[in-house]
């Protein structure tokens, strides 16, 4: 009999187990809750909250900005003739991280289609070192129109490889110019680091140049302009597909100077070869009229990038044509010191006018047996400061800076600017050494010998004279001249005459204003302004100078050693190195009743003051006969030292008058007149 089966219920789980599972379905439920709103949570935070940054962030994948640069103002002298223009020419540039062979290979493939010199390797070289791998780094500057077409058709095959049109930069007239206008150059770590301190940087973008000495250095941010862009789309291939906004460039500012070139061409043919600086100034107004340091150089060399060689005989040229001697030549001036010491010993009341001292050919300090000698052996007998400034009497002026003091003497020197900088608008101006106790202190603070440190009554005597510690700037000495005559109302000199905006129709005016008044009393003025008069008359040290004057002139010449003379030997400059021969000075202004120039001359190793003094008369009879004679707008305009260097057109370059008119064009839409030095360039 087969047993029998019985069912048997299945048991219910336990209510623990029960509760477990739905334990387990609510905690799944909540996770996947938490889950979603946390994915809701970030659809809206990218969706709604950062909606405009991602939207920016897709944009910008296929939208760029492209910076546009400003073109760079010009620099034109006082009747519009341009000193410093910029023309259109082709590029050939490389990209380094676009490459797709080695430069090495890239060179000679390109070489078929343009020829490529040795100084063009090395500059691309220099350049791509001081720049990064995506920034375009020029391999050939200034194609011709048939090398850049050559390119364009081969283009495709060398990826990395532009063709862009820009513009370059030029001086026409060279050396002339090149320690006023200085010169630009492209952009440095050292210039990206400034730029970055004073949070302009963004303003250079697409720029490669800066400007880098004189007035393209000092109004580097007026020359610059303002960039502009162009957002433009692209695809996924990064070619453009359309052009969305354009925003222009702001071309930079018009320099207007002072100066005209005629000016400049005629004190520079005065000067010639000879080492030295000539700079001329309105006293009235503080406009420079002339600035030429020689010897000089041709700023076109830096503006691609100066050869290795090139700088090297620059830079090591004994000569130092890259000093501005007007700025920063620092000479001991001499005996053009001394009408200044006599204007500080009258109104300190050291002496009056009339105060008579000895004069003889030798003087020596109370006390001490060493002779301080005259230029003139047997002296000049007996002399008021009007007639030591005219003779140049040493020994007059030994015993009065003896007996005035550097401490009486100091400030009133300072006044005239000795020892301080002029505030000419050119960077790198040296203030010069106006000698004081202090000065003297700090310049031998590390001397072992402690009386090296000690001001001596000996430092004053040679003071007086415009020798010992005394140092100054050609322009200083022109500066205090200029203050001189215009009976001390001083201006800051300023080669820049007015900064024309064509864009805004706008102009700004320079140095309008005087800079101070010197507080001495016009009698004084007047009695050593008589006597800078009396020099270029019968018994003056220039009187040779002062025949046939059609004008009035006061003057002053200097004789400033270089090297000292053992006592008891005489000057014999045949006997000495031409190095360490004396320094030849002349200041004048004219005319005397109503100054219109001021003029300092310098020049290096040049013997005996006089020896400059008829470059001065020169450069003023020019001046005031020609330029502001009836006939001065006919005078003919130096040509342009320099040819046009290949631009686009090829066409020749404009003539100099041409690009006058079209100047002084410009100035008439923006002031509704001409300016008032120019009212004709023919």
């Amino acid at each position: 009999m087969k047993p029998s089966h019985h069912y048997r219920p299945v048991k219910a789980p336990p209510r623990s187990r029960q509760k477990d599972y739905l334990l387990r379905l609510v905690v799944a439920f909540i996770m996947i809750l938490v889950f979603f709103s946390v994915l809701v949570w970030q659809f809206v935070r990218l969706q709604v909250a950062r909606h405009e940054e991602f939207v920016d962030k897709a944009a910008a994948n296929r939208i760029s900005l492209i910076p546009t640069p400003p073109i760079r103002g010009e620099i034109t002298d006082v009747n519009g003739v341009v000193l410093a223009h910029n023309y259109p020419a082709y590029s050939l540039e490389i990209i380094p991280n676009e490459l797709e062979m080695k430069v090495e290979d890239l060179i000679p493939a390109l070489s078929p289609y343009v020829e490529i010199s040795e100084a063009d390797v090395k500059r691309f070289q220099r350049f791509r070192a001081e720049s990064r791998s995506y920034e375009r780094i020029p391999l050939k500057l200034k194609l011709s129109t048939e090398e850049a077409a050559r390119l364009a058709a081969v283009l495709f095959r060398f990826k990395g490889v532009e063709v862009n049109a820009r513009t370059f930069r030029e001086y026409p007239y060279g050396g002339l110019t090149t320690h006023i206008v200085g010169y630009i150059g492209r952009i440095s770590d050292k210039d990206r680091d400034q730029l970055e301190s004073e949070d302009r940087y963004e303003l250079y973008r697409g720029t490669t140049h800066i400007g880098k000495m004189g007035l393209e250095n000092f109004y580097e941010q007026q020359l610059h302009g303002m960039p502009g862009y162009q957002e433009v789309e692209k695809d996924a291939q990064g070619n453009i597909v359309r052009t969305l906004k354009t925003a222009p460039a702001v071309s930079g500012q018009t320099l207007r100077l002072s100066l005209d070139i005629r000016m400049q061409q005629k004190a520079s043919e005065l000067l010639g070869n000879r080492r030295g600086a000539v700079v001329a100034i309105d006293p009235q107004t503080g406009d420079v009229l002339a600035l030429v340091s020689k010897p000089t150089y041709d700023a076109n060399l830096f503006i691609d990038g100066i050869d290795s060689d090139t700088w090297k005989s620059l830079n090591d040229d004994w000569q130092k044509p890259l000093i501005n001697r007007v700025t920063q030549g620092l000479y001991p001036p001499g005996s053009t010191f001394k009408p200044f010491m006599g204007m500080a010993a009258l109104q300190s009341g050291q002496i009056t006018p009339n105060t008579v001292l000895p004069a003889p050919g030798a003087w020596s300090i109370p006390g001490s047996r060493h002779q301080f000698r005259d230029s003139v052996r047997s002296g000049h007998g007996s002399a008021n400061l009007g007639k030591a400034i005219q003779v140049s009497s040493d020994t007059f002026f030994y015993r009065l800076g003896y007996e005035m003091g550097i401490e009486k003497a100091y400030p009133y020197l300072a006044h005239f600017g000795f020892g301080q900088p002029t505030g000419i608008d050119l960077p790198n101006e040296y203030k010069g050494i106006l000698p004081s106790p202090e000065w003297k202190a700090r310049r031998f603070a590390h001397a072992q010998n402690e009386t090296a440190r000690q001001w001596k009554p000996a430092d004053m005597v040679t003071i007086s004279i415009g020798q010992g510690f005394n140092a100054y700037t050609p322009l200083q000495m022109a500066h205090a001249t200029a203050t001189l005559a215009n009976n001390g109302v001083m201006y800051r000199p300023h080669l820049v005459r007015e900064l024309i905006d064509h864009q805004k129709q706008t102009r700004i005016l320079v140095g309008t204003q005087p800079s101070a008044t010197l507080p001495f009393k016009p009698e004084y003025f007047t009695f050593v302004k008589q006597s800078m008069e009396r020099v270029l008359r019968p018994g003056g040290t220039a009187w040779r100078v002062g025949v046939g004057l059609k004008y009035s002139m006061g003057g002053k010449t200097g004789t400033a050693q270089v090297v000292q003379i053992r006592q008891g030997a005489s000057y014999n400059a045949a006997a000495l190195a031409e190095r360490h021969r004396d320094h030849a000075w002349f200041i004048a202004f004219a005319p005397a009743d109503n100054p219109k120039i001021a003029i300092a001359v310098l020049l290096e190793n040049g013997g005996w003051g006089a020896n400059a003094a008829p470059i001065a008369r020169q450069l003023a009879d020019f001046y005031l006969l020609q330029l502001q004679g009836e006939n001065g707008k006919n005078l003919p305009l130096p040509k342009p030292a320099v040819p046009s260097a290949g631009a686009m057109s090829q066409a020749e370059y404009p003539l100099v008058h041409a690009q006058a008119e079209r100047t002084l064009s410009a100035y008439r839409a923006v002031s509704g007149s001409l300016p008032a030095a120019a009212s004709e360039v023919r």
